[in-house]
């Protein structure tokens, strides 16, 4: 969801925000990390000892006053002995009191940790629950959904509109919850209450919709599937919905969308990107990760993001981003930016969670290809390759794609378009796309409803594609520069090697000899030669890689 400039920043679901700096590989000096980075960032020990199971979580929101407040039922099962647990939630929120079998504990705070001393023996393998209560003034988004926290806003008629978007920020900047990506609950209840006639629209399945005597009421939903912190969402408007069912791979898929009232009928224009984008994510990557909990499209006053089955909107109801074409190449303008790209998420984010936010990368390198995935499927190979070209523009190589490990840190905000081309080269060397799209099934289906690391990623595309990918990954992920491909010519003799690169970095390019495509094997450092039937006057690269040549003499 990016222009030039944006593409760089934004982190999507999607999801999407702004990415902050990363270590740029002996290139930048390191940035300087607090105990509060790495609360926040590793499995300490007061995470490790316990398995997260399930959440039930009860939020009242209160327009008047910009406040939430509630109780979250923590459930989790006993892994090793241990008395401690931690809980995040951000300041300016605060948890009031934390009770286990009906008494209160003693609770330390340190900043956005939270230290919970549990008097009951804690006996391995047994599963108990935490009843955490908290209260406060939210964070509020200064520039939803790149910071982090609460937009309250209000619609044409005067109604409070709100939503939260916490990617990179957290979670915990609303709720109290186990903030680390690599733990996920099997399963959640949300419970809502607004004032009437607001209505929320959060994750899952709505189950109850309960009337109070104090003119509230209580929206219940229910997610059967796992899911991460940041893609737990609330959402309150003036809302109106309209529905289809959707004939899936795994059969019909409900999907609901929630719009405000004005936008009704536009809505039911635009949103026939919807099954458009199922079409094409379930050819490529496998059947929609969540049948159970259906697919909702939600209007929000913002740009957009990937919340799990509740996948917000903002895009104004036109193509494209906010009506630009990232690729420059008309393609982009073909479909709704923020329709595709967030519910690419729901593969790569949702389905496919990191561990670490150092490994953001896997979420939006997939979901970028996505965008180009979408194109191929509805418009043509050649299409796709132009508009995933065409996205190179907004690259900066400022710094490595990958972040830094164990203190909430992520990479380069060119893990969208270079990350995206990244893959689309690694399509070009497995040079069958019956294969290509077997692997990206096969990532959906082989770590279904998993949290993963990048090294598990890299690795998975190695084997299956039958290259050897690591000298590439750590050019592409690591590394700041782009390979230059040196080469001489010497009557029927091509010489070439890769230079601005990794000693280790070793890829096989396709080129053009007089407009004839002929694939070289070169090596960093190291000239090596090849015969070419005559001698050439031209010699390009195949434009679907991204490097660049430089004749030598």
């Amino acid at each position: 969801m990016e222009t030039s400039f944006i593409r760089s920043l934004c982190v999507a679901t999607a999801c999407l925000w702004a990415v902050t700096a990363s270590f740029a590989l002996a290139q930048t000096t390191s940035p300087t990390f607090t105990r509060q980075d790495t609360l926040r960032g590793s499995i300490t020990p007061e995470r490790a000892w316990w398995d997260l199971t399930h959440y039930d979580l009860s939020i009242k929101v209160n327009p008047q006053d910009s406040t939430f407040a509630g109780m979250n039922k923590v459930t989790y099962k006993v892994l090793q002995p241990h008395q401690t647990l931690q809980i995040d939630l951000q300041a300016p929120m605060r948890i009031e009191r934390v009770t286990q079998n009906g008494q209160d504990l003693v609770v330390r705070q340190d900043s956005n940790a939270w230290f919970i001393q549990l008097q009951q023996p804690q006996t391995v393998g047994a599963t108990y629950s935490l009843d955490v209560y908290f209260s406060g003034w939210p964070q509020v988004s200064v520039n939803p959904p790149w910071s982090g926290g609460v937009t309250w806003k209000h619609d044409a008629q005067g109604n409070p509109f709100i939503a939260t978007s916490v990617q990179g920020g957290g979670a915990s900047l609303f709720w109290p919850n186990k903030d680390h990506m690599y733990d996920e609950p099997d399963s959640m209840l949300i419970r809502v209450n607004v004032p009437m006639p607001l209505v929320d629209v959060s994750n899952g399945r709505l189950r109850n919709v309960e009337t109070h005597a104090d003119s509230t009421r209580t929206f219940h939903w229910a997610v059967t599937n796992p899911i991460n912190n940041y893609g737990v969402n609330v959402n309150v408007g003036n809302y109106v919905s309209f529905s289809e069912v959707y004939p899936g791979e795994k059969g019909p898929l409900d999907c609901i969308y929630y719009v405000l009232p004005e936008n009704l009928e536009k809505a039911k224009v635009q949103f026939k990107d919807v099954p458009r984008m199922l079409q094409a994510f379930e050819h490529w990557f496998g059947p929609y990760p969540f049948y159970e909990d259906s697919y909702k499209l939600v209007e929000v006053p913002y740009l957009g993001m990937e919340h799990q089955s509740s996948v917000t909107y903002g895009n104004k109801y036109q193509n494209g981003y906010l009506g630009r074409d990232l690729s420059g190449t008309g393609w982009g303008l073909k479909f709704d930016f923020i329709i595709i790209h967030e519910s690419g998420h729901e593969w790569f984010a949702n389905n496919i969670t990191y561990q670490d936010i150092a490994d953001m990368w896997v979420h939006e390198a997939f979901t970028a290809y996505s965008e180009n995935i979408f194109v191929d499927y509805h418009y043509g190979k050649e299409a796709s390759s132009a508009y995933v070209i065409g996205t190179r523009k907004g690259i900066r190589n400022d710094r490595p794609i990958v972040g830094k490990y164990g203190v909430n840190y992520a990479g380069s905000g060119d893990m969208y378009s270079k990350g995206a081309n990244m893959l689309h080269m690694v399509r070009q060397l497995v040079g069958n796309d019956l294969k290509w799209r077997k692997i990206l099934r096969g990532l959906n289906q082989d770590f279904y409803h998993q949290t993963v690391t990048g090294a598990q990623i890299e690795q998975y595309l190695a084997q299956k594609s039958g290259q050897n990918l690591t000298g590439f990954f750590d050019q592409y992920l690591r590394d700041t520069r782009i390979p230059v491909l040196e080469y001489k010519l010497n009557g029927n003799q091509l010489s070439y090697r890769w230079t601005n690169c990794l000693d280790t970095f070793s890829m096989p390019v396709k080129v053009l000899v007089n407009g004839k495509a002929q694939w070289i094997k070169p090596t960093a450092t190291t000239w090596k030669n090849a015969s070419v039937t005559r001698k050439p006057a031209e010699i390009t690269v195949d434009p679907n890689f991204y490097v660049t040549s430089k004749r030598v003499e």
